[in-house]
């Protein structure tokens, strides 16, 4: 490209940008503790039934550009929330598998992609649990953006899962022949602008 047709295109950028057409900037969304719960599935005892329990106190940040087809997902997940409605197992998973007091956090960040008609489908991302760090892509079920009811912010909530495999993480605990390693993901999220946020709903 000529520097003549260089400067016809920008001129052409930033006219539609102006009129309000494209390059709408990227809207943060705040993850709501409340409303925000990842889910997990364990294997008890080598298939004698399966346990569930979620982390309870989540927060982070949603940024997206749904002109451009991108936007990110950083959270961090504590661990010492951990519940599995069972306050013995719930406190074994805090004491030999989680190791709540020595990896406090979990982190999760990735990139929203394979968008479909303005709506993501999936995160490519990663995962760092009890220290290790893999790649793990969500793959989101749901999507949906709208004004909440109450004050008319916008918010956006998502039905998203994966799977992994814990003894990728060094979560070792019961897997010499007691326990399976699959742990599936569930995760429910709610995210909304912040108050005082221009971004228009």
């Amino acid at each position: 490209m000529n520097l003549t047709n260089l400067k016809c295109t920008l001129v052409f950028v930033i006219a539609i940008c102006s009129a309000g057409l494209v390059c709408a900037d990227p809207v943060t969304y705040v993850i709501d503790s409340r409303h925000s719960y990842p889910a997990f599935e364990a294997d008890h005892q080598g298939g004698l039934s399966i346990w569930r329990g979620k982390i309870t106190s989540t927060s982070g940040s949603i940024i997206m550009d749904r002109e451009a087809e991108t936007g990110s997902v950083n959270a961090e997940l504590d661990m010492n929330s951990i519940d599995f409605g069972f306050e013995p197992m719930t406190n074994s998973a805090k004491d030999h598998v989680v190791f709540a007091e020595e990896f406090p956090v979990a982190t999760y960040s990735g990139e929203l992609a394979d968008f479909v008609d303005g709506t993501p489908t999936a995160v490519k991302g990663s995962l760092t649990l009890h220290g290790v760090t893999n790649e793990l892509d969500l793959t989101i079920n749901r999507f949906l953006c709208k004004p909440h009811f109450q004050h008319g912010r916008e918010v956006c909530g998502a039905d998203a899962s994966a799977n992994f495999d814990r003894s990728t993480y060094g979560l070792m605990y019961g897997l010499d022949g007691v326990f399976l390693p699959f742990v599936n993901l569930l995760i429910s999220v709610e995210a909304v602008v912040p108050a005082g946020d221009s971004a228009d709903l």
